[in-house]
């Protein structure tokens, strides 16, 4: 892919997610990722009804009469991508690859974070880590970021390791972060780095997956390719049992999934390459 064309792509990205994000999701990111801490703002006077815990007792007495401490929200946060880009993403059925989808969701989280003055910053992982990009706000580093979800080729050995991205997150990032997992989840076992990474963050996973990774079609003899391995084999999909221990892994996986997810405290998004996206977020952020 060209300069060009990468540049035509993330503008694209940019004028519908951004449009999203300001008048879809603002509000709602705003009211499920409120600052977590409070902070000193000002004293003033006490009025029935104030919480005494608050008074202020050295004001109080300078004055003689009850003051209170007043505190806000600390506001900003740091949104955190971990960004699954391992070639299994690069499949797709229908009208676009998981890869493509992960990159709009990403950008319209992005968006709605630096819509909140928060800042964002991405691990992007496959069987290791690929690139980091550290946490910034502003438009510019918003788009650096969409270039990446576009252009960057991983160096794969093989396979995908969601340990590897949560492990990096808690070891680089010592401050607690609002952290977004994209990925299929077609991955070695990782329930105990996102344990270690939910104690820490608040960890949201969001699966994207294809109507094909869950049901072969019945379609005769078929040349497939692994996406990650590259190892090619030939399957008659016809095979009844064939399709049925196609279906058990993929739900074999997904129960995998949702106890890891259930038993770190975590949330979790499901996904399809085919389903309207902008739903399944609202629901996530108007249920939170």
């Amino acid at each position: 892919m060209t300069t060009a064309e990468i540049l035509k792509r993330v503008r694209r990205i940019e004028i519908k997610t951004k449009g999203l994000s300001n008048h879809i999701f603002a509000g709602e990111y705003h009211s499920t990722f409120k600052g977590r801490g409070m902070s000193f703002s000002e004293v003033r006077e006490y009025i029935p009804g104030d919480d005494v815990k608050f008074i202020d007792w050295n004001v109080t007495a300078r004055f003689s009469h009850p003051f209170v401490k007043v505190f806000e929200e600390e506001r900003e946060l740091t949104v955190m991508l971990l960004v699954d880009v391992s070639s299994s993403s690069l499949f797709g059925s229908r009208e676009r690859l998981k890869r493509e989808l992960i990159t709009e969701i990403s950008a319209v989280l992005s968006f709605s974070a630096t819509t909140n003055n928060d800042k964002v910053g991405v691990i992007f992982f496959s069987d290791k880590v690929e690139k980091f990009i550290p946490p910034k706000k502003g438009r510019s580093h918003i788009l650096r970021i969409i270039r990446e979800l576009i252009a960057l080729e991983p160096v794969q050995n093989g396979g995908t390791k969601l340990s590897v991205g949560l492990d990096y997150l808690n070891n680089v990032l010592k401050k607690r972060t609002i952290t977004f997992l994209l990925s299929d989840f077609v991955s070695e076992p990782y329930q105990t780095s996102l344990q270690l990474a939910a104690r820490k963050h608040d960890v949201v996973g969001i699966q994207v997956y294809d109507p094909y990774d869950k049901e072969l079609p019945n379609v005769g003899l078929m040349q497939v390719a692994d996406a990650e391995t590259k190892q090619l084999r030939w399957i008659d999909t016809g095979d009844k049992t064939l399709r049925n221990q196609y279906r058990e892994h993929f739900e074999q996986q997904g129960k995998y999934c949702v106890q890891a997810f259930r038993k770190s405290g975590a949330r979790l998004m499901n996904i399809r390459t085919d389903e309207d996206y902008v739903k399944v977020l609202q629901g996530f952020f108007k249920g939170r």
